[in-house]
């Protein structure tokens, strides 16, 4: 583990007389080597709606002894400039103009989406998305066991750096409850001692950079298979645009 050293007040005299007030010595402070996985989903495990083909699961990790503090507090200056302070972003009615995007321009929307996209370029994190085509699945336990299968093997792929951290920490927000217990069993499985916290995405930036990739992942997926939408297409422009501006860039995040 890291050792840091902090000023801390100094405890009374084993004679028995008091230490000065203000006396301060060093003490070292272990810190745990600690990973957190943000996980965000898109989908629903309903029955085939071509609308609605995918069922994505997408997690982004990162080590806590990195510090994203100065590249959060960039992106609120940045956010709080175009009179947008305390926004949670949330990517998917930014594409489609819902919510509070319906009365913001193009422009607007684009402009915070790619606020978002250059926070994650300059920060050390990891993605990985995992997902399942539905029309091959029969029902939610096939769907949620495929997907299961997915992750356990990747964690295993990865045993030993997810083993080299001392703790392993689970933020979702608890939005579909098949997800949550599949994501229980697998990490429960093979990790040792894995703490899962439930999370609004508006407390923490990197669920909202899960929701950001999950959404350009789905994209990919629609664009790749013909089923682009109207709103997509507005949105991104055309293919070679969409790849250009945000797949290539943020695949160089991509754990694989």
């Amino acid at each position: 583990s890291v050792i840091s050293f902090g000023l801390v007040a100094r405890p009374r005299s084993i004679a028995g007389g008091e230490v000065p007030r203000h006396f301060l010595y060093l003490a070292e402070v272990c810190k745990v080597k600690e990973l957190s996985i943000f996980i965000d989903e898109s989908g629903d495990f309903g029955v085939y709606d071509h609308r609605s083909p995918f069922y994505i699961i997408t997690m982004v990790f990162h080590d806590q002894e990195v510090d994203i503090g100065p590249a959060i507090a960039k992106l609120d200056a940045a956010l709080a400039y175009m009179g947008l302070g305390d926004l949670c972003i949330h990517t998917g009615p930014i594409i489609r103009k819902e919510e509070i995007y319906q009365t913001m321009s193009l422009d607007e929307r684009r402009r915070i989406f790619n606020k978002l996209v250059a926070f994650i370029r300059q920060i050390d994190i990891r993605y990985k998305c995992f997902y399942i085509e539905k029309k091959h699945c029969t029902d939610v336990v096939d769907a949620t066991g495929r997907l299961a299968k997915q992750i356990s093997l990747f964690i295993r792929d990865h045993y030993e750096v997810f083993c080299s951290f001392e703790a392993v920490k689970i933020y979702y927000d608890n939005g579909q409850v098949e997800v949550s217990k599949m994501l229980s069993s697998v990490f429960h499985a093979l990790l040792a001692d894995p703490v899962f916290r439930r999370v609004m995405p508006a407390d923490y930036k990197l669920f909202q950079v899960a929701d950001l990739i999950c959404s350009l992942e789905l994209a990919r997926l629609k664009l790749d298979n013909g089923l682009f939408s109207r709103s997509e297409r507005i949105f991104f422009g055309n293919a070679r645009d969409m790849k250009k501006n945000y797949i290539k860039p943020l695949r160089k995040k991509e754990w694989l």
